[in-house]
């Protein structure tokens, strides 16, 4: 009879997450993990399948709730050009945290894409949600007269996102909010 789990698995992804965004996937070790996380390695084994399947967990975690706490942000947003700011400000902010821990995502795609097509579909699903919830919030200002009409929307978007991939690998190298932010109003600039 299998035995039944006697952790919380989202909270040990959650901290697991922590760890992983700080230190990197090939610095944080399974012993680093199972003290991190108060288990033990049988418990992180039976429960992820192995150091690999818990970072994968802790990726699927920060899309579904970093991630899309910004996306949410533009959907709420009152006007294009400042829902586009606050977004872009506060990944800075986040980014800058922790001596310039970056963004989970872009770490993972420095770190890990070459050899690791799960964390390549992961950031790529980002990335692609990030760019289409930006062009379709982009599309809306120019009808609304916000924004210049003469760009494609979906255009703008990558741009958008290229540029905060640019960004965020900055804030490791320069982890000062008040460096990084005047870079915003140049990006938005290109929204006419």
């Amino acid at each position: 009879m299998p035995r039944t789990r006697e952790f919380d698995t989202e909270a040990a992804v959650s901290r697991a997450m922590e760890l992983f965004w700080t230190r990197g996937y090939e610095a944080t070790s399974v012993r680093d993990l199972t003290r991190e996380l108060g288990l033990g390695q049988g418990s992180l084994y039976a429960a992820f399948g192995d150091k690999d399947g818990l970072y994968q967990a802790a990726l699927e975690h920060y899309r579904t709730t970093l991630a899309a706490a910004a996306l949410r942000g533009l959907e709420e947003g009152a006007d294009a050009r400042s829902a586009i700011r606050t977004m872009l400000i506060e990944r800075i902010r986040i980014a800058v945290e922790k001596d310039g821990r970056g963004c989970l995502a872009i770490n993972a795609a420095c770190e890990r894409l070459p050899e690791d097509p799960s964390t390549r579909r992961v950031v790529r699903d980002m990335q692609d949600a990030a760019r289409d919830a930006l062009a379709e919030v982009l599309r809306v200002a120019a009808e609304r007269g916000e924004i210049a009409a003469r760009n494609d929307p979906y255009a703008l978007a990558a741009f958008l996102v290229t540029f905060l991939n640019g960004l965020l690998v900055s804030s490791k190298i320069t982890p000062d909010a008040r460096a990084l932010e005047p870079l915003v109003e140049v990006a938005l600039a290109a929204l006419g």
